[in-house]
């Protein structure tokens, strides 16, 4: 990233520490310089402006190296921004609720939605409006307090309504509106984890297990088809090949037997 940042005709250039100190003072109090550098970067790709606070620095448990990892994440204004950026946002609905679930998470007792479910619009080029339902569940979006515990965090004890429409809100946003990107936006990756080990995409050679083996076909029950197939043979309603791919789907035939069945021809003039 440039060391100095332009903000536009009329502003003043600011160097790029002084930015970082304006965001760590204002609007990510208490996070590491590190982390709001990767917050310009993001900001500057993505040509946002990082005063309006488009993304956020989430910590994330990272089960690969133990410890918690800061990470930059869309918040769900960014999803909006982008959104109304195409011209084509057509509104969205008011969060619609399941019934209330009162629980005893951990020993806290919480009530929470039990789903919210939140449609996305969109003014298709044809004109018509589409529209796009995403339907979440409390249970399977909630941050916890921390990774010993199932007890939700302070936010979604409090604000469990509100927490549970803006993660309804961002996959429908996502469903409406691809184009926005699939990253997951903060509010749905709170105190979650990086649970994906790394990867060995090397080809390997996989041992196939063996296929069960088929049981003999017997000699004394091939004699007493062969009276049977001969006529329908000789009639074309059937041919050796196919009584062969038949018996071989159930069965294991020898040599000898396919042989036998393989001469089971219908001679010259005796065909119908």
């Amino acid at each position: 990233m440039s060391a100095v940042m332009k903000q536009d005709d009329n502003t003043p250039a600011i160097s790029e520490a002084a930015l970082v100190e304006v965001l760590s003072s204002s609007l990510y109090p208490g996070a590491e310089k590190n982390s709001v550098v990767m917050v310009l970067a993001y900001c500057q790709a993505a040509h946002l402006d990082p005063m309006l606070k488009p993304v956020h620095i989430v910590p994330i448990w990272n089960s690969k190296t133990k410890k918690m990892q800061d990470t930059v994440m869309p918040g769900i204004g960014l999803y909006r921004i982008q959104a109304a950026r195409t011209g084509q946002y057509a509104g969205i609905s008011e969060p619609e609720y399941g019934p209330p679930v009162t629980a005893k998470l951990s020993g806290v007792e919480v009530t929470y939605p039990e789903w919210c479910r939140v449609t996305v619009k969109r003014q298709m080029s044809n004109g018509l409006v589409a529209e796009y339902t995403a339907n979440e569940r409390w249970i399977e979006n909630y941050a916890t307090a921390s990774k010993e515990t199932a007890a939700p965090n302070a936010m979604w004890k409090r604000r469990a309504f509100a927490q549970l429409a803006k993660c309804a809100e961002a996959q429908a946003l996502r469903k409406a509106f691809p184009e926005v990107g699939s990253a997951p936006t903060a509010d749905e990756m709170e105190g979650k984890a990086f649970e994906e080990p790394a990867r060995d995409v090397s080809p390997r050679q996989h041992a196939q297990p063996e296929p069960e083996a088929l049981p003999a076909y017997s000699d004394d029950l091939l004699t007493e088809n062969i009276v049977k197939w001969q006529p329908l043979i000789d009639s074309n309603r059937t041919s050796p090949e196919h009584l062969i791919a038949t018996i071989s789907s159930k069965y294991t035939l020898s040599l000898a037997q396919i042989e036998k069945i393989t001469n089971l021809k219908a001679l010259d003039g005796d065909a119908a």
